[in-house]
């Protein structure tokens, strides 16, 4: 028996034969050249129809997706075609390189420009090369990339799971995943919670997990153990055997009453649809993103009138909050975003974009307007990557000139939570982004396995802004007598122990992925609002994370009894 520790995403006991991601596509011949009965224009042509055939698969995989898995595969499949990678290419190809080859290099020359960006743009390195994979596979008539084929369920393992094959997953055969990389908010994790499945990331010693070894997973403690004692075997038989949780009831509270509307974090009208039947109190967290991914141009004011149109209508006479583009960074879009930015975490994105681009935020919350106006829906809106109180009076007159009445903010930058009484003067209310908060607290790559015991939201100096945040919000809502609501819509409301930790420490609403809300709900109904605030008040003095987690943790019976 071996036990390898790593960061426990989304949480479940489960036991099972592993199986490790299949070999990648092989690497080109180096001296490949291209037919002599071919030409240049020729084999550009060739590489151009792989990659355009790479798009259409993966646009195919996102008709059907939803959520998480739709935006990454959409921003995959835009990749795919990408300007940068096919120009480098063709470089490559009038100098006698055949096409494959000359993708190969390409993808190299791309990725390690991107990695040397650092940030944000590093975490795409990723993408470049599994799309390049992708289209090396498609040239030379190979099984693309994917999730290996098995007749039985099993618990996949992996270095890092690309996007794409993260997104199309098969949850009724993986029951389980382990990768060695990755950190809390990678796409992984991201993924695997919305899909609900049992995960561990970081795990260092995945990788040399034997395929067809039986392991033990659990998602909560961040546990593998191959060769699994009875122990194991009797904890992941308890999970298996573990009473149903009912259906989230549509109200979510503590046991003596005190009211924590749980809400549901969507990207499109088929998502709203499954929240709303998930019984979700409202969105908390609209992404508009998917309007605007896998396009060369703006959308138009209908297209964006009929998309956030589809939400709406999910949730007649609910809250649904509505966040504005947040493009840049690991969303670049080419009518929006400058991908030579040397620092693009740190750079132009969300509400940023409006002094590079004028005139898109404008007319998104045009778009935002009409199609409140013709639904019976109470739309909040807020803008992402606001920093100073300049920032939030801006965006307030820009949602009065539109004509939405209730603007806010989401609180992702340490310097808003630290001035959030007088950020939260100037709007309505706020929404913790703790997966970018977390991020920029600790100077910590979101995605890098190696700093996931960093990038971890139950860091104290993560709570402590948090904190802060509320508390600036109540005495900006006491100095006009008009409430500020916060809210937390990052990953971090998704975790039952958190999100008690988040109510005592005042937070008004949690909004999360639909899989959570029974879990949730459960947890939060288990305590009063005295024993949140007590509970808020260990974390915050922890002196880690890990310390943190542990000992909240100890003091919520109910993870065990339900076995999270």
């Amino acid at each position: 028996m071996r036990t390898i520790k790593g960061i426990g995403v989304s949480p479940g006991r489960v036991l099972g034969p592993s199986l490790r991601m299949p070999p990648p596509v092989p690497e080109p011949d180096a001296g490949s050249k291209y037919a002599p009965d071919s030409s240049v224009d020729q084999e550009k042509a060739r590489l151009k129809d792989a990659a355009e055939a790479v798009r259409e698969d993966l646009k195919h995989r996102s008709s059907v997706a939803s959520g998480d898995a739709k935006a990454v595969l959409d921003a995959t499949a835009m990749m795919a075609t990408d300007p940068m990678l096919l120009k480098a290419a063709g470089k490559h190809i009038n100098q006698g390189m055949a096409a494959d080859r000359a993708v190969w290099e390409a993808g190299l020359e791309v990725a390690a420009m991107l990695q040397g960006l650092g940030g944000y743009m590093a975490e795409r390195t990723q993408d470049v090369l599994d799309v390049r994979s992708r289209i090396v596979a498609q040239l030379d008539g190979l099984p693309a990339p994917g999730i290996p084929a098995s007749d039985v369920p099993f618990i996949l393992t992996a270095e890092e799971l690309a996007p794409a094959d993260t997104a199309t997953l098969d949850p009724s055969l993986v029951i389980g995943l382990v990768t060695s990389g990755g950190g809390p908010q990678s796409h992984t994790a991201i993924l695997a919670r919305s899909l609900g499945l049992p995960a561990v990331v970081g795990a260092a010693s995945a990788d040399s997990i034997a395929d067809g070894a039986e392991i033990y997973l659990d998602g909560g403690t961040g546990t593998v153990v191959v060769n699994p004692g009875v122990a194991e075997r009797e904890a992941a038989q308890k999970y298996a055997a573990r009473s149903s949780l009912p259906a989230f009831n549509g109200v979510g509270s503590t046991s003596d009453g005190h009211r924590v509307p749980l809400l549901a974090n969507v990207g499109s009208g088929r998502d709203a649809e499954a929240a709303a039947a998930a019984g979700a109190e409202g969105v908390g967290l609209l992404r508009t993103e998917f309007c605007f991914l896998g396009r060369d141009s703006e959308p138009s004011l209908e297209e964006q009138v009929a998309a956030y149109g589809a939400v709406f209508d999910a949730f007649p006479g609910r809250k649904v909050v509505v966040r504005t583009l947040d493009a840049g960074a690991d969303k670049p879009l080419p009518f929006l975003t400058d991908k030579s930015e040397p620092n693009p975490a740190l750079g132009v994105r969300g509400f940023r974009t409006d002094r590079s681009a004028p005139g898109v935020l404008a007319r998104q919350l045009e778009a935002i307007a009409d199609a409140a106006g013709s639904h019976d829906c109470d739309v909040w809106v807020m803008a992402p990557m606001i920093s100073t109180a300049d920032e939030a009076s801006d965006f307030a007159v820009m949602c009065a000139a539109a004509g939405l009445a209730t603007p806010g903010v989401m609180i992702e930058v340490p310097a808003a939570a630290i001035k959030a009484e007088a950020v939260l003067s100037k709007v309505k209310f706020a929404s913790l982004g703790t997966n970018d908060l977390t991020q920029y607290t600790m100077a910590a790559d979101r995605q890098l396995g190696t700093l996931a015991s960093l990038n971890d939201p139950w860091q104290p100096a993560v709570l402590q802004l948090i904190a802060m945040t509320v508390q600036g919000g109540a005495l900006a809502g006491a100095a006009d007598s008009v409430p500020r609501n916060v809210g937390v819509c990052g990953e971090a409301a998704s975790d039952p122990a958190l999100a008690v930790v988040l109510t005592g420490l005042g937070v008004n609403t949690l909004s999360m992925t639909p899989r959570a809300l029974s879990t949730v709900g459960a947890v939060l109904s288990s305590v009063t609002l005295a024993e949140a605030q007590a509970l808020a008040g260990t974390a915050l003095v922890a002196r880690t994370a890990a310390e943190a987690r542990t000992q909240v943790r100890s003091q919520l019976p109910i993870l065990e009894q339900l076995g999270l």
